[in-house]
């Protein structure tokens, strides 16, 4: 079986120095446990690596984003966006309103002191909502006079 070379490799990293880096994190990655994506045939750890960099079946980009990740002694957290923060304000409102009124039911005594009927000629109607039957005080004159409008027109 033939030896990975560094010049098999380079096709791919043309800077040695990052090949090494590159191969190198492959190589901790393996060893991690990661899949082999190719044969090992009784071959090391780093000689696999760069049998695959050779190959083209490991993925550099993201080998060189995880080497970049490893060395870094401050982690970046992508903070929410300022939509994102926009709706979690909005929702957390939206629930406090929501626990404010959970439970309170308005009565419909409350909304008959708060509302009045009218008639056609601006006249208060009284209702009476103890009974289950409304009660309207309209005179009946009123009414066959309303009648009478409809049926001429």
């Amino acid at each position: 079986m033939a030896r990975v070379t560094v010049e098999d490799c380079i096709e791919k990293i043309p800077n040695r120095y990052e090949l090494l880096l590159v191969a190198g994190q492959r190589a901790k990655d393996i060893s991690s446990g990661a899949p082999i994506l190719v044969e090992r045939d009784n071959d090391k750890n780093s000689v696999v690596a760069l049998r695959e960099i050779a190959e083209g079946k490991a993925d550099i980009e993201e080998l060189q984003k995880s080497l970049v990740m490893g060395l870094q002694k401050y982690v970046e957290v992508e903070e929410p966006e300022e939509e994102e923060l926009e709706i979690q304000a909005a929702e957390k409102e939206l629930s406090e309103l929501d626990a404010q009124f959970d439970g309170d039911a308005i009565l419909d005594v409350a909304l008959a002191d708060s509302m009045q009927l009218q008639d056609a000629d601006g006249e208060n109607i009284d209702l009476d909502l103890d009974n289950d039957d409304i009660s309207l005080d309209v005179d009946d004159d009123d009414l066959l006079d309303d009648k009478e409008e409809f049926e001429e027109n």
